[in-house]
């Protein structure tokens, strides 16, 4: 495993973050009936530390905090002082009560505090904002924030899809009124969606924000022939196919093919390429995360990005939601 800076924070991390939103179990909600039991994510947590992962992204949406409470208790058989983990609030876990979600100073303090309740935590390494909220001002949700980083809450601060003004905004913000700013960014960025080079990515590269990437294999559309029909695929193909991604998808076939690597490997490696520092990597098996974490030595040489890229062209604006 490699390690890189997380942003300005002097915090070391793995290259490949492994996200558990996969983590949870149905629990009996439909929504998230796709998801792993505690058994099994809890046998993809250790191997992913075995294999030197030390960065967990998670969310209090994740399975309705039962992917919080299993890594938690994951986490707890291991040195939690070696391990850095990221949670998010935003969305609300309760629709009849209007103050679950969102960003305003009460919620921020709940979700925190219940978040850390499951993680079994006293302190969260980064928190962030998994949304924008239109509905409170800035400079409420980060003096808030502020106020967790103060109180040992959190130690740092990331932020997660939005537009590259709101994002400048809220660093304009901390700044002016001498806040913690965002450390982090996650945002929306693979082969097959890459708007984000054109504000987001730039801004944070200039600010020194480390970004980690979410979806960086588009649900899964870069993992396999995008002519392959399956569950997966259905549900990728809403958001990303098209006659470009097609042409990406078939790029990165012949490219693994002459490589002797997996598809996966080759997007992986592709985006490790882009000065990112770890993108969120999301899976349930543990020979995923195995390929996954090879992609981290795999080069790829100047004509095989351009070879990939070529095919590109401008799309709407997905991830905000």
């Amino acid at each position: 495993m490699e390690y890189t800076t997380l942003g300005d924070t002097g915090v070391e991390v793995s290259r490949i973050c492994l996200g558990c939103m996969g983590f949870g179990g149905s629990g009996g909600d439909e929504a998230w009936d796709w998801t792993v039991d505690e058994e099994q994510a809890t046998a993809v947590i250790d191997r992913a530390i075995d294999l030197g992962i030390n960065f967990f992204d998670t969310a209090n949406i994740y399975s309705n905090g039962a992917s919080e409470e299993i890594l938690g208790n994951a986490l707890s058989e291991h040195d939690r002082e070696e391990q850095v983990v990221a949670t998010k609030g935003y969305f609300p876990l309760d629709e009849e009560d209007p103050n679950s979600g969102g960003l305003s100073r009460k919620a921020i303090e709940n979700q925190l505090d219940a978040s850390l309740d499951r993680l079994g935590m006293d302190t969260v390494d980064l928190y962030q904002t998994h949304r924008w909220d239109y509905d409170t001002p800035i400079e409420q949700t980060m003096r808030a924030l502020d106020d967790a980083v103060r109180r040992g809450k959190t130690r740092y601060l990331g932020a997660s899809s939005m537009w590259a003004y709101q994002f400048a905004d809220a660093l304009h913000t901390s700044d002016e009124l001498g806040l913690e700013r965002f450390a982090t960014m996650q945002n929306h960025h693979n082969l097959v969606y890459r708007e984000e080079e054109r504000e987001m990515n730039p801004l944070c590269d200039r600010e020194n924000v480390g970004r980690i990437p979410w979806s960086p294999l588009a649900g899964g559309y870069l993992t396999r022939p995008h002519d392959e029909s399956d569950a997966m695929r259905e549900r990728t193909e809403e958001r990303y196919d098209s006659p470009q991604a097609r042409e990406i998808n078939e790029r990165v076939q012949k490219l693994a093919d002459e490589e002797g690597v997996s598809m996966a490997q080759i997007g992986l490696a592709w985006l490790l390429h882009k000065d990112v520092a770890a993108p969120i990597y999301g899976t349930t098996s543990v020979d995923h995360l195995e390929e996954a974490v090879e992609a981290v030595e795999l080069d790829l040489s100047a004509s095989d990005i351009e070879f990939l890229e070529e095919p590109y062209e401008p799309t709407a604006v997905n991830g905000h939601e």
